[in-house]
Parts: C-alpha cells; sequence; structure tokens
C-alpha cells in the first residue's frame, strides 16, 4: 500500500516564496533591464545570486568609477535606466563620479548599493555611511529597502523616477539581511512616464514666432531621444530650410550630414557658431536649456528682451539662464509628433541664413589631407584617414580635454546617440562609455578619443573589455600633459608651467598585457599602415585595438 505524505502548509508556502534580492532581479527584468555593471560586495550577495540564472548580462568591473560611468553611457543610449550596482562605504564613493556626470547630464541611471545588515545601523559598522547624507544632493531620490516586501516596488518607483521630467540618477540602498528576506514574489508593473505635450496656445506661439523670426535657429541636446524623433526633426528642418546647432558634446541628433546642421555649441566652440545664439532673432531649444556651457558661462544670450522658446518636460527649467519666452513642457519625442504637422511657408531670409551657416560648417569640418607630413605624428592625420573610412552609424565617445575636439570638428555623428561623452568635464569617461557602446552595439564601429591624462584613469577597464569581448578602437592621443588645464595657465599665467605636465607608459604595450592589440605610432608617416593593422585586428581577431599616438604639445584641433 502506497503511502501518502502531506506537505505541511509552511513548506508549500516557502516554495512559493522568493528572496528580496531575487525580486528585485526579476523586477528589473520586466522593466527591459538587458545590462548590469557591478563591482561586486558581499553586501547584495542575493542580488548577484539572483542575477546567476536571470536574462540580465552582468558585467563585472574593475573599479566602481568604470560600473558607473559605463551605467550612464547605457542610459544614454538606451530607453531605459542604466544599471550599476556598488557595494557600501568606498564603493559608493567611487561610483560618486559616474553619479555627477548622470545629473549633469541628466542621463537616467540606477545605482544599487550594497548596505551594512538594518541591525548595524548608526553602531560604525564596517564600512556604514549614510547613504541619504552622501547623495541626496546629487541624485533625483536617495532610496533605502527596509521593508523586504516592498523590493518590487522600490525598483519599479526608482526606474521611474530616473525618467520621470528631466532624466537623472536614482540611488537605492540594499541592506544586506533585509535582500535576504523570504516574501512573495509579485512583482510591481511600470509606472508610465508622462511625455507632455504641445497645448494649442503653445502651437500658437510657436507658430506666430516662427514666423516673424528671420534667423531660426534650434539648439538639440540631452539624453531623451529615439532615432525615429530625431529623424523625424532633422526633416522637417531640412523641408523647411532652418538651422539646427548642437549641444555641447551631444552631436547626432540632427546628422552631421545634414544641409541644416550648422555645428556644435559650447566650450572651444569652432568660430562658426561662436557668434550663433547672438545673431539669431529666435532660439527653440528641444531637449536642452541655454545654461552655462552653452551660454559660455552665462555670458552669451543674457538681453532678457531675446525671444527663447525651452522645450522640456522639467517644468523647473533647473540649470537655465537669460530670457524664456515661452516654454513648451513636453519630451522632444513628443513635440516632435506635433511640431511636424506644422507646416510653414519657406521664408527666403531662413534660407539664406541657414545655408551661410551651413557653408561655414562644412569648410569648418572638411578633412585635412590623409597623405602624411614629415615628422611628428599628427591627430589630423589619424582622423582623415579613419574618418575617410567609418560606417554610415559609427559611434564615438569622448572623456574631456582638447583632444576631444578633433571628434567634434571631424567626426561624422550620423545617428542620435552616435556621440557619448561627458557634458560635466569629467574625465575617465572614455574607456568605459566606449565598452558600454560596444556590448550594447556589437555590429558598430564604436571610436574613442582619450587623453593620455584621462586614459590612466579607467585604462584598467580595458581587461572588462577583454573579458566581455567588447571591440572599440581606443586612440590614445599622448601629447604629456593635462592640455585644457595647461591652456588656461597659458592665459593665466603665462610662461609659468606648473602642475600640468606627464610622464607616460605604454599605452600599447598596456593594451597588449590587457589581451588586445596595441602599437605605438610616433611618426607620422606611420599613421596610416597603423589604423589599418589596428581596424583589421578589430574586424579579424574581434578584440579591441589601441593606438597610442604620440603627439607634439600645444598642437589643437581648432
Amino acid at each position: 500500500m502506497t503511502q501518502l505524505t502531506v506537505e505541511p502548509a509552511d513548506a508549500k508556502e516557502q516554495q512559493l516564496l522568493k528572496s528580496a534580492g531575487h525580486v528585485i532581479v526579476d523586477t528589473l527584468v520586466t522593466h527591459g533591464v538587458k545590462r548590469t555593471y557591478v563591482v561586486p560586495g558581499e553586501s547584495f550577495l542575493d542580488v548577484l545570486d539572483g542575477l546567476h540564472e536571470s536574462d540580465i548580462e552582468t558585467v563585472v568591473c574593475r573599479h566602481e568609477g568604470g560600473a558607473a560611468y559605463m551605467a550612464e553611457a547605457d542610459g544614454k543610449m538606451n530607453q531605459v535606466p542604466g544599471i550599476a550596482m556598488v557595494t557600501r562605504g568606498p564603493g559608493a564613493a567611487n561610483a560618486h563620479v559616474g553619479l555627477h556626470t548622470a545629473w549633469q547630464d541628466s542621463t537616467p541611471m540606477v545605482l544599487f548599493v550594497g548596505l551594512i545588515p538594518f541591525e548595524h545601523r548608526d553602531r560604525e559598522a564596517f564600512q556604514e555611511f549614510d547613504i541619504k547624507s552622501w547623495f541626496d544632493t546629487g541624485a533625483k531620490r536617495v532610496m533605502v529597502l527596509d521593508h523586504a516586501e516592498r523590493a518590487s516596488e522600490i525598483v519599479a518607483e526608482a526606474m521611474f523616477a530616473a525618467m520621470n521630467g528631466r532624466p537623472g540618477p536614482v540611488v537605492v540602498g540594499l541592506p544586506e539581511d533585509i535582500i535576504r528576506e523570504q516574501i512573495e514574489p509579485t512583482l510591481h508593473p511600470e509606472i508610465p512616464v508622462a511625455q507632455g505635450g504641445m497645448t494649442v496656445t503653445d502651437w500658437k506661439a510657436l507658430k506666430s514666432a516662427l514666423k516673424d523670426a528671420e534667423k531660426p535657429l534650434f539648439v538639440v541636446g540631452g539624453n531623451d531621444w529615439t532615432q525615429e524623433g530625431a529623424t523625424a526633426l532633422a526633416n522637417w528642418l531640412e523641408d523647411h530650410h532652418i538651422a539646427a546647432a548642437a549641444e555641447w558634446r551631444c552631436e547626432g541628433i540632427v546628422p552631421f550630414d545634414s544641409p541644416s546642421y550648422v555645428g556644435p555649441i559650447g566650450y572651444g566652440r569652432p568660430k562658426p557658431t561662436y557668434d550663433l545664439l547672438e545673431e539669431t532673432d529666435l532660439l527653440i531649444f528641444v531637449g536642452t536649456v541655454p545654461g552655462d556651457v552653452i551660454t559660455d558661462g552665462f555670458l552669451v544670450r543674457q538681453d532678457w528682451s531675446k525671444k527663447n522658446f525651452l522645450v522640456t518636460i522639467d517644468p523647473s527649467l533647473r540649470g537655465r539662464s537669460g530670457a524664456v519666452s515661452h516654454q513648451i513642457v513636453a519630451k522632444p519625442d513628443v513635440f516632435v509628433r506635433d511640431l511636424v504637422m506644422m507646416d510653414l511657408p519657406v521664408k527666403p531670409e531662413w534660407k539664406t541664413w541657414t545655408e551661410r551657416m551651413r557653408a561655414e560648417q562644412e569648410k569648418f569640418a572638411a578633412l585635412p589631407p590623409a597623405e602624411p607630413t614629415a615628422g611628428q605624428a599628427r591627430m589630423d592625420t589619424l582622423m582623415s584617414n579613419m574618418v575617410r573610412g567609418l560606417p554610415e552609424d559609427a559611434m564615438v565617445t569622448l572623456g574631456a580635454g582638447e583632444h576631444t575636439n578633433w571628434a567634434h570638428r571631424y567626426f561624422p555623428t550620423q545617428q542620435y546617440a552616435s556621440m557619448l561623452s561627458a557634458r560635466n568635464g569629467s574625465m575617465g569617461y572614455s574607456i568605459p562609455s566606449a565598452i558600454a557602446a560596444s556590448l550594447a552595439h556589437p555590429g558598430r564601429r564604436v571610436v574613442t578619443i582619450a587623453g593620455d591624462g584621462e586614459f590612466l584613469m579607467n585604462g584598467q577597464e580595458l581587461a572588462t573589455a577583454a573579458q566581455y569581448g567588447a571591440t572599440p578602437l581606443v586612440i590614445v592621443m599622448d601629447n604629456q600633459e593635462y592640455g585644457t588645464i595647461r591652456t588656461h595657465q597659458e592665459r593665466h599665467y603665462p610662461e609659468r608651467i606648473s602642475g600640468t605636465q606627464l610622464k607616460n607608459p605604454e599605452f600599447a604595450l598596456m593594451a597588449q598585457a590587457f589581451g588586445g592589440f596595441g602599437i605605438k605610432v610616433e611618426n607620422d608617416a606611420d599613421v596610416p599602415a597603423a589604423l589599418e593593422a589596428a581596424l583589421k585586428a578589430i574586424d579579424e581577431q574581434k578584440t579591441f585595438a589601441l593606438i597610442h599616438l604620440v603627439v607634439e604639445q600645444r598642437v589643437r584641433a581648432y
């Protein structure tokens, strides 16, 4: 006779439960997260365990700053926030640089930070810190999971907060004992994000302003676009012969070769766009505002009589300066959806103004000769040879420094998110962002241009590139100095060089040690062959490649 075993009710119930850490991972999956960038810590082991068999790829990084930068870059490229996970205390401190980048660049990002056990709080436990005091002024929200049953809700709220209104970073603290608790695995649904849109009043005001203007100028920027929205705007601008400039380090929303594109505006702006903000009689900012960098330190376009339309979902207009004639509360794509239905007769003055500025931009962006010169290696030669062979969907990533100006001038950004950079001027961004871009878009050519000083801040993440198969082309421009600071120094303290000079390692050998291709170039004659060899290594060996370009000091893109 077969004996039946009756399972206790509590045992059956236990089988239906999951740890809060696993529920956090499940919630991220339902929100469309494909990748998380982590530096592991014992404080969030249960979340790491939940990632073990999930559909989310776990990218293990070498430094929390690199992980945070990768997540921030991910947030720039995609329609869901980038995700980073770090441990308490020192780990959280190291990640702060990426958080500041996300705050100033308006990038949706969620930083999960493992915390000490709940019962150890306020006893100065190992690596204890006050997460809200640390991050409250540099994040949209700081939340702590103090009740395990709210795990899915907290994640949904964090994802919503990162995307709602002006995008930005959110920090979520995870006490290590709380995330191990068993809870019902019911998942909180996604919270819809308001998109805004043009009202009838907005429509009439904008149409009237455009009809009255002779030199209208759109300035586009931010990270809240889709390719569809960017394409629709570019087509409308071209149809109406209206000019568009790009926010600093945010090129590609209007394609580089568009007849409406007239160049970037920001620090070190090229001469063709230097006077645009004062000359135009109607400025329309979409996805960004006239802040510090665009207005050259709150100096340009400050006359209260100027006509400025600001299209942003942020009703507080954080970071803006100068006159505000009208605000349209809308995310870029929704604004464009309404704008393209506005058909206006093209004024001859629009066409003349746009063609003049476009001619200046084409002259500025014309490639230098590809033929090498005699003497030391030159960035002009490298850019000329590289750009001529780039595919239509090529991407470029940048950190901070004068080396970035070669990309601003020459790199053909043809799509949205084809330029990833730190608009807060943060160094060390180039390598992590290139890795994130290569992992997100494995079929695209990803190029990063790093300065010698900037490369050494996160160059160790090339080990991450090798581990996960990222294949960027890394160009290290080695001029043995912190070039931007030297420029300021020469301006304010001429002929008194102090604290800006560098003695560098063999970057090509470092690349080889990390498992990639590396080549050093000192003579301009060797540039074309080195570039060919690097691209061949990427395409045939499926590895990253680094060109160590040793250049003269004080040679700049413009």
